[in-house]
């Protein structure tokens, strides 16, 4: 019988730290329904003393999410223990995840204390987290540039504090595979009580070892690994567990471990953070790139035929990868549409039915078929927004030339209010309709960055317009989606002001209750 790999999640945390923008309550709830469907043993999901919107994330996550294990992080201070505890009180079981750098550089230039002090620390973090629960994860922030005498030294204190788990990470991926399996197998050689805890790893990307660094610990005795969905998180990301997984099912005769995770939520997964993260998937990206399972050469193409194992040493299917042909017009069934999207993964409490239909027929009306990649983005992208929205577009005009003058009118519905307005610049369409949604919102915001991707090939493709701006020293991020480039441009920006005036709503009933 193989010992069981714990999967432990930190998308929602290490992952959403490192956007541009912050993902709503919503969009984070959506992200981690797909990470229990996929059965992840861990979910850590935020930071709760660091905003009040991480904290009513980790709150309402915990309120829904049955079956995956909820966790929240703590540095070594008292309030972050008891608030971290606070957004999960509705759970009777949870993890809180204290951390503590043990490094001589972070303990001399960042703690500025002695390392009798840190362990001091440590002890009593962990000491007051047992208050609350006794399922605690202890983390020497850059173990692997900690000497291995002082590593084992705290870990030995940490468990027989309490501690459950002990995390070893590599902070900034720094260590080599070798290196970092020795580390491992040091401390089960030296650390005497090291059976009463598991040991974890965390392995950041620096140097693009995270994954192999991984898989040394897993092969020296760790037998819980931390990462995210497509290796998103701080700088060049972190271990990326669609690889670790797929890695321990495709080599469990050299590994001689299994997880229990459902391998066929894994593409789907990806997808959906992909697109609510606004990271898109590098086409070689193993096992979720576009070109994982993508066969060029004649000779290559010739032996997938003849057996595809000659070339693929996993299965596409394995994934929930599936390539089916999609034949949706405007003459098709709300039945036809929720059918395929049952056919490529999707649960039907995932996104609303009904909203991707009225969106489905308008789109198969202008383009006349609609594909795979359509449904996924009327789905996620168009249809995210939460329910009422507060900014609706009713109606837009522009007309421009090349030697004049760009003129813009917009009609938005603001709550119970329809306002138009209008605005004429020498800077083009797009810029005009912009001054006359400003102009509507009243908002005060900075276009930061504007992209315009191509949602499919040929005329009838999609454009999808991604915008950044800046909002009172915040950062909105927002996403349109229509086969008129002037349209995903406005949507877009609708988006951005929902955003900033959910965002609003929110400190407005933080600052009602606290008064």
């Amino acid at each position: 019988m193989t010992e069981k790999v714990i999967i432990f999640d930190t998308s929602l945390r290490d992952g959403e730290q490192a956007l541009q923008a912050s993902l709503s309550v919503k969009e984070k709830l959506q992200i981690a329904m797909a990470l229990e469907r996929m059965k992840i043993d861990v979910i850590e999901v935020g930071f709760p003393i660091s905003s009040p919107g991480d904290f009513e994330s980790v709150r309402t996550i915990s309120n829904h999410i049955k079956s995956s294990q909820i966790c929240s992080l703590a540095r070594c201070v008292d309030k972050d223990i008891d608030v971290a505890a606070e957004a999960m009180s509705v759970l009777d079981n949870f993890r809180i995840h204290i951390f503590l750098g043990t490094s001589n550089l972070h303990i001399q230039s960042k703690l500025r204390k002695s390392f009798d002090e840190i362990i001091s620390m440590a002890v009593h973090s962990i000491k007051r987290a047992k208050r609350y629960t006794n399922n605690i994860e202890f983390s020497c922030e850059d173990a692997g540039r900690t000497s291995i005498d002082n590593l084992c030294r705290i870990v030995e204190k940490a468990i027989s504090s309490g501690a459950t788990t002990i995390n070893i990470p590599d902070t900034v991926g720094y260590t080599t595979p070798n290196q970092f399996s020795n580390i491992i197998s040091s401390l089960y050689q030296k650390v005497p009580n090291i059976d009463q805890s598991i040991i974890s790893v965390h392995c950041h990307d620096d140097l693009g070892m995270a994954v192999a660094n991984s898989i040394s610990a897993i092969s020296a005795g760790a037998r819980q690994v931390e990462g995210t969905i497509n290796g998103i998180g701080e700088r060049a990301g972190n271990a990326a567990l669609e690889e670790i997984i797929m890695a321990i099912k495709a080599r469990k005769d050299l590994l001689n471990v299994h997880t229990t995770i459902e391998n066929k939520e894994i593409y789907r997964t990806s997808k959906i953070i992909s697109q609510l993260c606004n990271i898109p998937i590098p086409s070689n990206k193993a096992i979720v790139g576009s070109n994982a399972f993508a066969h060029s050469s004649g000779i290559h193409q010739d032996g997938v035929l003849k057996n595809r194992k000659n070339y693929e040493i996993i299965s596409p299917k394995t994934i929930g990868l599936k390539e089916v042909a999609l034949n949706l017009t405007s003459r098709s069934g709300r039945a036809a549409v929720k059918h395929r999207m049952q056919m490529m993964g999707y649960k039907d409490s995932e996104y609303d039915i009904n909203e991707l239909y009225v969106s489905f027929l308008k789109l198969a009306d202008k383009k006349g078929q609609v594909f795979d990649y359509d449904l996924e983005a009327l789905a996620f992208i168009n249809n995210k927004q939460e329910d009422p929205e507060h900014f609706r577009l009713e109606y837009f005009n522009v007309q421009s030339s090349s030697t004049g003058l760009a003129t813009s009118s917009v009609t938005l519905i603001c709550g119970k209010l329809i306002i138009t307005k209008s605005a004429t610049t020498s800077n083009g369409p797009i810029d005009s309709v912009y001054q006359s949604l400003n102009k509507i919102s009243g908002y005060s915001i900075i276009l930061q960055k504007f992209q315009l991707f191509a949602k499919g090939k040929g005329k009838d493709a999609l454009g999808q317009v991604d915008i950044l701006v800046e909002y009172q020293h915040r950062k909105f991020h927002g996403v349109g989606l229509a086969t008129d480039i002037i349209e995903s441009s406005v949507k877009a920006m609708v988006n951005v002001f929902n955003n900033i005036w959910r965002a609003n709503q929110v400190m407005l009933k933080l600052q009602k209750n606290i008064l």
